[in-house]
């Protein structure tokens, strides 16, 4: 049965591959790239779909961010661990040697460090270095009062007039889509802060399932409503359980919202349980048709690490694929390695349901 759902995998990630070379081959005569026609295969790990249109400027690959036409980074600057360095100054220095060496997508949230993640990342964009980012933040409120109230807040620790993406954080619940698409919801201090300036693209994020995930996009069609991007745990162990890269990116990339993949390592397990190195966790993250892959880095040592891989980044192709996922098969199965999907630590919403308005 394994063996059966590898070589799937394998075939799936094979011609998806070949298609990535057809999309190569068409933008350098400036013709379209479409996608095979005739029906969708059953969702297999990495029967993907296109990948975004990419292009290499130094040391680092830029990707398309779904269909907002903006441009970023495939690294993201992971907002929670900037927070997690000692001091200040110290950070800031982080986050500013990380845009000088190209990394323009900047991941952060209203509830980090309570605040203190935007507040240092704020000071780090002065200087002209706002100009020069993509600058994500989330916000944890489901009510329209506690959003518009969280949108302000982050809008003055980043120091900034707007904010390019704002994500609902933590999408854990399936009531939770209910509550941001309710009259008083959310949604409409999202929309209300993209009318007035403050925003610019809308998405949402989580940890926990698919299925919730899938949910939040059924209400969201039900409502007539379209997401600029989607964020979610894309690793080497979600590739064999209750895996987002299965279940959800297939259809946003149907749907033309952008693919944020998080969690590369599962939060350092894999790493630190030797399962596989940072090497293999980041090209197999950055091998999927991901718009960005948010890495967390909180030292100089990590950053200049993730950008050696960045620069001598080639996509998987299907034997060392097959060989990945058969090695960390037996790990994944049973999602001891990815508590964000099997236990409760990483929630903060539930932890703090104050949170949610």
């Amino acid at each position: 049965m394994e063996r059966r759902v590898l070589l799937k995998c394998a075939a799936a990630f094979a011609a998806w591959s070949g298609l990535r070379v057809s999309q190569a081959a068409a933008a350098e005569s400036d013709r379209p790239a479409v996608a095979p026609a005739g029906p969708r295969p059953s969702q297999s790990l990495l029967e993907l779909g296109p990948a975004p249109a990419e292009a290499r400027k130094g040391d680092m690959l830029y990707r398309a961010l779904g269909h907002t036409g903006e441009r970023i980074s495939a690294f993201g600057l992971g907002g929670h661990h900037i927070g997690l360095v000692k001091e200040e100054q110290d950070s800031i220095k982080l986050i500013r040697s990380a845009i000088d060496r190209g990394i323009t997508f900047m991941d952060n949230c209203w509830d980090y460090h309570n605040g203190k993640s935007e507040v240092w990342m704020g000071k780090a964009l002065r200087d002209g270095y706002r100009e020069k980012v993509f600058l994500m933040t989330k916000i944890d409120g489901r009510s329209r009062q506690a959003a518009a109230s969280q949108i302000d807040e982050s809008l003055q620790r980043l120091q900034t007039n707007h904010i390019d993406l704002m994500q609902i954080h933590e999408n854990l619940r399936m009531e939770d889509a209910d509550r941001c698409f309710a009259d008083g919801g959310a949604i409409e201090a999202l929309e209300e802060a993209k009318k007035s300036g403050k925003i610019r693209f809308i998405g949402f994020t989580g940890h926990k399932d698919p299925i919730v995930h899938n949910r939040m996009l059924d209400v969201a069609a039900d409502h007539k409503f379209h997401f600029d991007s989607c964020q979610m745990p894309l690793n080497l162990l979600d590739a064999s359980f209750r895996s987002f890269a299965q279940h959800v990116v297939p259809r946003l990339l149907q749907e033309g919202i952008a693919v944020l993949g998080m969690k590369p390592m599962a939060s350092g397990a894999i790493v630190k349980n030797q399962i596989a190195t940072p090497k293999e966790c980041l090209t197999y993250a950055l091998s999927l048709p991901t718009s960005a892959v948010i890495t967390g880095i909180d030292s100089m040592e990590v950053l200049a690490q993730d950008l050696e891989i960045m620069k001598d980044f080639k996509p998987l192709d299907a034997v060392q694929l097959r060989d990945l996922l058969a090695r960390t098969l037996k790990s994944a199965q049973t999602g001891n390695y990815e508590k964000f999907k099997t236990a409760t630590m990483y929630d903060g919403t539930a932890l703090h349901p104050e949170w949610l308005g």
